[in-house]
């Protein structure tokens, strides 16, 4: 979610696990992040943990699009990936895992952190139908339900 366009890398790093320690007071969820290693890693695979969020630094070599892939395929469970990236966007759905691009997953966990919990997820909900509307019109079927895919981006974001 970091991505290769900030001039100080640990700085984004930083402000984005501070944004999600600020979401996960007081919730249940388990959050991991991992960040790429592949450039300028150790030799091993780092993992640390900052606020009840555990994060993973790759080794060197290792891409974090790879460690994404094991886990969501080793741990058998619904996982909600952030990520724009389209082959583990696949790899998620494969999986049974769901994915969500980082811009509604940020604006979500901002929208929590500065609002109410109830506020949050009545809005993720109504701009999901938004944004899917026109994506459900090439598939066969009622055009007045939403796919399955559809169907659980909804129900993995109302729990956020």
């Amino acid at each position: 979610m970091t991505g290769i366009f900030h001039r100080d890398m640990e700085k984004a790093r930083d402000e984005l696990l501070s944004q999600l320690a600020e979401y996960r007071k007081g919730r249940e969820h388990d959050i991991t992040v991992v960040f790429d290693g592949y450039r300028n890693g150790m030799a091993t695979q780092q993992v640390s943990y900052k606020e009840d969020i555990t994060v993973i630094y790759t080794r060197l070599g290792e891409k974090a699009d790879d460690v994404i892939k094991k886990m969501i395929s080793r741990e058998h469970r619904e996982w909600l990936v952030v990520t724009a990236d389209r082959d583990i966007v696949n790899h998620a759905w494969s999986s049974g895992s769901v994915p969500v691009v980082p811009d509604k997953f940020m604006g979500i966990i901002s929208r929590a952190c500065n609002a109410g919990a109830e506020d949050v997820s009545v809005v993720s909900e109504n701009s999901e139908d938004e944004d899917d509307q026109d994506e459900d019109r090439d598939h066969k079927g009622n055009p007045y339900k939403p796919s399955k895919k559809v169907k659980a981006l909804r129900r993995a974001l109302s729990k956020l």
